[in-house]
């Protein structure tokens, strides 16, 4: 279901982007749409993992340095038959951990000191497990994908924006096109974008939890992993553009603040681990 529903997703966000450039510059504006999105997306392809890492303050590091976390990365890549992520260390106390890559022979997994510090090796194993869901799965590229989609279209749009500011919107094949859709789109579009881009990562954030589950056939480990990253992390601020990739968004909440969220509530992610736990 899950993966039906990204890609459901994906397919509007790809359509959504079309739109947007053919509403604001007719034929031009849907050709320049998609130029730039096979532009971006073939740039993010090759070097969004090495941004994301360089970004976040990770480094690699020995197995020397992290031998518990060597150990089962590389016991969980054997058992799905992938090869081992490299690993990379964050130094900070906030307890978290991602991971990025193009694909599992392009994979890295970083782990913070505080995720290291706050769990024992049973919830290592569940996190670790996620993250290399995540990675068997592609999630990351899929996630790349989606964000610079989103990215192109808020760049349609402030360039639409600025256009306006020096003679107004122009369609070279403008058929009795209506001024107001395109100044209501300019408002519209961001945030159209950014709940679809949030509901992917939503989604593939219930898929990795329960391939951790399947992983590690443990799903209790990595349910109080969850509660204790949560827990430990409230207080800590990750970058908007990275926050989706984390296991454990801090700010992620419920109500309707549920629908601008990276991750789904904790609460809700437990409950589904602790119920698999109940049926096997």
């Amino acid at each position: 279901m899950n993966t039906f529903k990204t890609a459901f997703l994906m397919t509007a966000m790809m359509l959504f982007v079309l739109f947007v450039g053919q509403t604001l510059g007719g034929k031009t504006g849907l050709v320049i749409a998609l130029i730039f999105g096979i532009f971006s997306n073939v740039f993010a392809y090759w070097f969004s993992d090495k941004i994301i890492l360089a970004t976040s303050g990770a480094r690699p590091v020995s197995e020397s340095e992290l031998p518990v976390v060597w150990r089962i990365v590389n016991r969980l890549a054997q058992s799905v038959g992938i090869p081992a992520p490299k690993v990379y260390f964050m130094d900070t106390d906030m307890p978290n951990a991602f991971a990025t890559g193009r694909s599992p022979k392009h994979a890295a997994v970083a782990v913070t000191r505080g995720l290291i510090r706050a769990l024992n090796e049973r919830e290592i194993e569940g996190v670790l497990a996620h993250e290399l869901s995540h990675v068997l799965h592609r999630d990351i590229l899929i996630s790349t994908i989606v964000s610079v989609m989103a990215g192109t279209i808020y760049t349609l749009v402030n360039f639409a924006y600025y256009a306006s500011l020096f003679g107004g919107f122009s369609r070279d094949d403008d058929e009795g096109g209506n001024i107001l859709v395109s100044l209501v789109l300019l408002i519209v579009a961001p945030i159209v974008a950014t709940i679809i881009q949030l509901a992917i990562s939503r989604s593939r954030e219930y898929a990795a939890d329960a391939g951790a589950a399947k992983l590690t056939a443990d799903p209790l480990g990595l349910a109080s992993a969850l509660k204790k990253i949560s827990a430990f992390s409230r207080g800590y601020k990750l970058s908007p553009t990275r926050a989706h990739m984390y296991i454990v968004n801090p700010l992620s909440g419920g109500g309707i603040s549920k629908l601008f969220s990276t991750h789904p509530p904790i609460e809700e992610r437990v409950a589904i681990l602790e119920k698999m736990a109940q049926i096997k």
